[in-house]
């Protein structure tokens, strides 16, 4: 999602790749899906201060928005 990044693509796609097997293993359709990541994103945030969550939260749906904006940006390598 972010152009400029800590991890290199190995990593994130990697684990992409089994987010997404998971998914696929349980038939989950878009909207399953986006429920289950939602929740799994709420779950990682909830364990940072609350100062630290809302600015973490609106980094993460400023960058969702973006990816949205870019063809290439969501694809996987």
């Amino acid at each position: 999602m972010a152009k400029q990044s800590k991890f290199t693509d190995e990593q994130i796609n990697s684990i992409l790749a089994d987010l997404v097997a998971v998914l696929e293993k349980h038939r989950a359709d878009v909207p399953l899906a986006l429920v289950v990541l939602g929740n799994m994103t709420t779950h990682l945030l909830s364990s940072l201060n609350e100062p630290k969550q809302q600015a973490m939260a609106q980094a993460f749906c400023d960058a969702l928005m973006r990816s949205l904006k870019s063809p290439t940006s969501h694809k996987m390598n």
